[in-house]
Formats: C-alpha cells, structure tokens, sequence
C-alpha cells in the first residue's frame, strides 16, 4: 500500500504534506525479512538486492523536488550469527523423522555478540536524476539501483558507509527545491520521509543464512555470474 510519514507531517510545505510512496516488489521484500533480509558490503562497494524501488504519488508536477536515502542502525548492538534458536527454533521443513537430530544446525540464528560499533559516517545518497519535476517523479517507478553499500571507512567514492554484523533500516526523503531566497529558514518543512520496516537488513561481507542466499539467487535476474562464482551483484 502507500505510506506516508505518518504523525508528524503538520506544519509541512503543500508541496511535500500529500506525498504518497508505495514500495515496489513489497511481497519479494517482505519474503527477505521473513527469512532475516542480509545485504552484502564490500570494500568497493555492492549494489542492494532487491532494489530499493518506490513509487511517487501527491507531488506537485511543476515543482522541483530532490529525492534520496539514508541508513539510521536500528539498535545499539553488533551480531554473529551462531547456534541457539534466538527465538525460531528448529526449521520445520528440513526436519527428518528418522533422524531429526541430524539437520540441528538449521536453528543457527543472529544472535547480540555484544555492544555496536561506533557508527560508521553518516551518508546520504542523492537519487541522480535530481532534481526533476514532481510530473517526471511521478510518471515512472523511482529505483537506487545505483546506490552501494561498502565497509570501507575510508571509502571516497560516496557510497553508503556501513558496519558489518549491524542491522539498518533505509529511509527515503522528498526534498522540495524552495526558491525563496531565505528557504535555508524553511528547511524542516520542505521535505517528508518514509520508512518501510520490510526493508530493515542485516549488513555482512557474506551471506550467513542459506536460505537468504537461495532466495538471492532464485529471485535475482542478474545472479547467474553468482551461481557461476562471480560474487556481484
């Protein structure tokens, strides 16, 4: 369905208050998160699986706007990934009635290993066609198929920066273009964010869970080079 920011929104620009953004391929994400969705970072930098994709409604067409993303952690703790049911037990599926005990690693599960790491700098990336027009926004499903995640503190090629072992949650902004002189005084009512908690990840430099990769590969049009070796995307 479409969201809004929910509470919050009063006091905003007319151009921004009815903004409206639906999450594209929602049912592929919400089978990710079932599963405990896990996204790659590497040190160059690697694309998101699925694709953060949204559509746009309630925007003024002549207006200029500028779309982007930020990732906030979502708790104070780093993971591992380990034994222990953490809460999910023994998976059903793979159980064997003549030997039940044999399939006891699938409870592996992410389990707190302890406080999180300071936060890695905060980024935001900017969607490159901004800023365009509200009609052009509008007219077509918006994809960050250009945005990467790395874990490379370093990193200067403006990718998103993110600490292994700790889970995020992606935002999105709509910035309205104000053309008034002093529209710095304006600020925090010309843009509204969105959260969807069906895209919250775990980060990792390899995948932990089988079943996320599985999914990854069953569900990835580009994954062939994955199934062949090659690790991208």
């Amino acid at each position: 369905g479409w969201a809004g920011e929910g509470p919050g929104t009063g006091g905003k620009n007319r151009r921004v208050c009815h903004a409206a953004a639906r999450l594209e391929m929602g049912s592929l994400w919400e089978e990710f998160n079932r599963l405990g969705t896990e996204m790659i970072v590497t040190k160059a930098g690697r694309r998101m699986f699925p694709t953060f994709q949204v559509k746009l409604s309630g925007l003024d067409p002549l207006a200029d706007y500028v779309l982007l993303m930020d990732f906030i952690p979502l708790d104070d703790k780093r993971y591992r990934w380990g034994w222990g049911d953490g809460g999910r037990g023994l998976d059903p599926g793979v159980l064997s009635s003549s030997s039940p005990r044999r399939y006891a690693f699938h409870s592996s599960s992410w389990l707190a290993a302890g406080r999180a790491e300071p936060a890695a700098p905060g980024r935001v990336h900017f969607h490159p066609d901004s800023p365009a027009k509200g009609a052009q926004w509008m007219r077509q499903i918006v994809s960050f198929d250009k945005l990467k995640l790395t874990n490379n503190l370093l990193d200067d090629n403006g990718h998103i920066i993110l600490n292994s072992m700790h889970r995020y949650q992606p935002r999105f902004h709509v910035v309205f273009v104000d053309p008034r002189r002093d529209s710095e005084r304006f600020a925090h009512q010309n843009f509204k964010s969105f959260s969807f908690p069906e895209t919250q990840f775990m980060a990792v430099t390899a995948y932990q869970n089988h079943r996320i990769t599985q999914l990854k590969i069953a569900s990835n049009p580009f994954a062939k080079g994955f199934r062949d070796g090659d690790p991208e995307p």
